[in-house]
């Protein structure tokens, strides 16, 4: 069974840093290309960032290029999401996803889902 356990959300002033954590269990980590993606209240899920099986290979939205940095340790079956200088509108449930295929922004592309991460960024 595949589980993707997200981790390091919470409040945040704007202007502060997070640093989100996903490992993954029942799979060959390896192999799968990773994303994150965030939703808003009230927003549809939009793609953040995503991540190639051996982490040479990294996208960005355009909204957080040069505030966020996708990483893997495929020793520890974990990809992480560093996020400085964090705005308001940066609040979102943020979810780590697998894909076996590729590491594409489309979120339907995705097999495996966590249960997503809290992140509040205060003004």
């Amino acid at each position: 069974q595949v589980q993707l356990v997200e981790s390091g959300g919470g409040l945040v002033q704007a202007g502060g840093s997070l640093r989100l954590s996903c490992v993954a269990s029942g799979l060959i980590f390896s192999n799968y290309g990773m994303a994150w993606f965030r939703q808003a209240p009230g927003k549809e899920r939009e793609f953040v960032s995503s991540i190639s099986y051996s982490g040479s290979t990294t996208n960005y939205i355009e909204s957080l290029k040069g505030r966020t940095t996708i990483s893997r340790d495929n020793a520890k079956n974990t990809v992480y999401l560093q996020m400085n200088s964090l705005k308001p509108e940066d609040t979102a449930v943020y979810y780590c996803a697998a894909d076996r295929s590729g590491w594409e922004r489309e979120s339907r592309r995705y097999e495996h889902w966590g249960q997503g991460t809290q992140v509040t960024v205060s003004s």
